[in-house]
């Protein structure tokens, strides 16, 4: 077996190990909004997790990059709200379009042949398409910082206040979402995604 110290690692390395073990990753795909510009900025981001039911959190860490914030985590910071959105494998091609880097007055959508459609409580609109969504807001924001009190990643708490499921996803009468239905991807490591392969049960032990 392999043993690496971290602190003998490069940055490249870290990242190399780490999103090539933790895997598959969901992605968060994120609509939000630059309002001085009026753009909707989307992008997707793999660092995605949930942090809570009691209060229905869910958590978000975006990486900058030479220690700028990405237009989303700006524009979460500005705004306070958010839509993030579940990949299903069609929306594929049209979710990588919305990784381009580009400048914050300009909208990755307009790369792709996606609509929007207004929110229920956010302002932020959401992606059409997509078959679930859930309208955020900011509840945290805790900047991750390195020794010199440099901001690495900015982690972001938010806090769902509206859930939209699609009924081709969703079993009414048990309140499941439908996985196989649904498709969702995961990111793995590179270029390379996931989709759902066999699925299996587990009973958990009672006591």
């Amino acid at each position: 077996m392999y043993h690496f110290k971290t602190s003998e690692l490069s940055t490249k390395q870290q990242y190399k190990f780490l999103t090539g073990s933790i895997i598959p990753r969901p992605i968060a795909w994120i609509t939000s909004l630059n309002k001085e510009a009026n753009v909707v900025n989307a992008a997707p981001f793999s660092f995605f997790s949930v942090a809570s039911n009691q209060i229905p959190l869910l958590t978000v860490s975006i990486l900058r990059t030479d220690g700028k914030a990405k237009d989303t985590a700006t524009n979460i910071l500005d705004q306070k709200e958010a839509v993030v959105h579940i990949v299903s494998r069609n929306l594929t091609e049209a979710m990588n379009e919305t990784s381009a880097p580009l400048d914050s007055n300009e909208s990755e959508l307009d790369r792709t042949d996606l609509s929007l459609v207004d929110s229920s409580t956010v302002t932020v609109p959401g992606i059409k398409e997509a078959l679930i969504r859930f309208e955020t807001t900011l509840y945290q924001h805790i900047p991750i910082k390195n020794e010199a009190g440099e901001i690495l990643t900015d982690h972001f708490l938010l806090k769902v206040t509206d859930v939209h499921i699609d009924s081709s996803v969703y079993d009414p009468e048990k309140e499941y979402i439908l996985p196989e239905e649904l498709e969702p991807i995961a990111r793995l490591t590179g270029n390379a995604y996931s989709e759902i392969g066999s699925i299996f049960s587990v009973t958990r032990p009672l006591n």
